[in-house]
């Protein structure tokens, strides 16, 4: 073997150790990410298993496992009404931006007209305003109509959101017009041009804007806290704080109560994962 050949196998070997300690490298630091991800979750899960007695010893698996939390949580008439409460808001929000966040962002996507862009910015700029200067306005307009303690004063701020139309028109934008066009010569008005041609055609974007949205939705606190005084309209974050107000703190019902609220989330999750999967994968194999 020649010098020159011992020189390469030496380089050769030389880069795949350094490609090896690179994988390495790279696989410790997700599972380092993964791991803090999944912590707070597992805490929560094991907490939510202890007597009050063991709340605060750290050990993740309990001493005593017991289910009299999660049978005195979903046995309390309350909980119920909060979780209904939540899934009915965090369900009726999201159909709402599906329809009408697509119907404006395709508006703004495919048609023509004047002050069309200075519309779109106009939409946007809205997103540079905190919520927190928003909350004042929204209570005095509940106040005003009426919607105090009501699921319309809860839900009636996120029934359209300007990041909804923004992401459904950078998606719209993408759909050829030669499509439209065809079905416009086949007699199709522009509702039914949207619904059937458009829509189809969109579904990873839509997908992730109902995971946004009833993710934001079902974890909302703030504005839930302040429209409603009842406990009956209590959404679950908000109702979850009762368990350290009026009876001390008790932490493992306040962690089986999150507990419980998370499985909405990943069912949600999991449905709408497949669509977004589906049309990377559709994407791809067009490119």
């Amino acid at each position: 073997m020649t010098a020159a050949s011992e020189a390469l196998l030496r380089a050769d070997a030389a880069g795949r150790r350094r490609a090896g300690l690179g994988a390495a490298l790279r696989w410790l630091l997700l599972f380092a990410g993964g791991l803090a991800m999944v912590a707070p979750l597992a805490y929560m899960l094991a907490t939510s298993l202890k007597y009050p007695f063991e709340v605060f010893n750290l050990n993740l698996v309990p001493e005593e496992p017991t289910l009299d939390n999660y049978r005195e949580v979903l046995l309390d008439r309350r909980f119920g009404w909060w979780f209904f409460n939540s899934f009915l808001v965090a369900s009726l929000t999201t159909v709402s931006n599906l329809f009408w966040d697509a119907l404006v962002g395709y508006t703004l996507a495919k048609f023509r007209f004047r002050f069309r862009q200075v519309v779109f910015v106009a939409v946007l700029s809205t997103l540079m305003i905190p919520t927190e200067m928003l909350v004042i306005p929204w209570y005095l307009m509940s106040q005003q109509f009426g919607w105090l303690n009501s699921y319309w004063g809860i839900m009636f701020p996120g029934l359209m959101t300007a990041f909804g139309v923004f992401l459904m028109r950078q998606f719209f934008q993408t759909v050829p017009d030669d499509f439209l066009e065809a079905a416009r010569i086949d007699g199709l008005n522009e509702f039914l041009i949207w619904w059937r041609v458009a829509m189809p055609l969109v579904r990873p974007a839509l997908a992730a804007l109902a995971i946004f949205v009833f993710l934001g939705n079902w974890t909302a606190f703030i504005w839930p806290l302040i429209v409603t005084n009842d406990q009956t309209m209590y959404t679950l974050p908000v109702g979850l704080t009762t368990f350290s107000v009026e009876q001390s703190v008790q932490w493992e019902m306040i962690m089986t109560g999150a507990a419980v609220s998370v499985l909405p989330t990943l069912v949600v999750f999991l449905v709408f994962q497949r669509f977004i999967i589906r049309g990377v994968v559709m994407a791809g194999l067009k490119g």
